[in-house]
Order: structure tokens, then C-alpha cells, then sequence
């Protein structure tokens, strides 16, 4: 293994390289091998921040519905289609709730709990 360090105030081109049982070493500015382990550092640093976005954006866009158990993507679905938004089945009145297609006069109570803290 070799850690990479980069140099003083972040300046590409002046890594520090360590490996156990070595001092530390640096490469020449312009050495090819220099460029291409860059490379890799720069791609790595690319996917993990990459991924890191992704996972974030998903952890937004989480619905509060989908936190209510017997609550699948087609009950979901029909809910946000009869009320628009999940802020607006939060506010539903249990009757209406209980007329959504596929929810039952138990889910619809589940749902009106959920979101009226009872």
C-alpha cells in the first residue's frame, strides 16, 4: 500500500508518497507515473463523491408514506394521485382516506395516526 499525500496548500503536482518501512518520496513535477496516479486519485475521489450524491438525493426524496407499514408502491401511488402530495394525505380526513381504492377503513385509520400523532 502507498498513501498519498498532497503537498503544502493542496498543490497538485507536489504528492508526498509513504510507504511502510520507507521514507517519504516525491516524484518529479512532470513524471508520467505522477500524472497517472493523479489520474486514479482524481477518478476514485470522482465515484465516491458520485456516490455519496446519489445516496444523499435518495435519502431526500424519501416519502413519509413509505414509512407506513401495508403501504407498497400501488396503495402509494394511489394516494399521491387522489391527493397530490403526501403533506396533502397528512391532512385528509379519515373518510376520505378510506375511499382511496385499496386502502381499508384499518389503513386509513394506520395513515391518519401516522400523521396526526395519535
Amino acid at each position: 500500500f502507498i498513501g498519498i499525500a498532497k503537498g503544502e496548500e493542496r498543490d497538485a503536482g507536489r504528492e508526498k508518497f509513504f510507504m511502510e518501512g520507507r521514507e517519504a518520496f516525491m516524484l518529479p513535477h512532470r513524471d508520467p507515473v505522477l500524472y497517472y496516479v493523479q489520474r486514479l486519485r482524481d477518478e476514485a475521489h470522482r465515484f465516491a463523491i458520485g456516490t455519496h450524491r446519489a445516496k444523499r438525493k435518495k435519502d431526500v426524496i424519501k416519502n413519509p408514506l413509505d414509512e407506513i407499514e401495508g403501504i407498497g408502491p400501488t396503495r402509494k401511488r394511489a394516494l399521491l394521485q387522489r391527493f397530490g402530495s403526501a403533506k396533502a394525505v397528512g391532512r385528509a380526513a379519515l373518510a376520505d382516506l378510506a375511499s382511496v381504492p385499496g386502502v381499508s377503513t384499518q389503513l386509513a385509520q394506520q395513515i391518519y395516526d401516522h400523521f396526526n400523532g395519535s
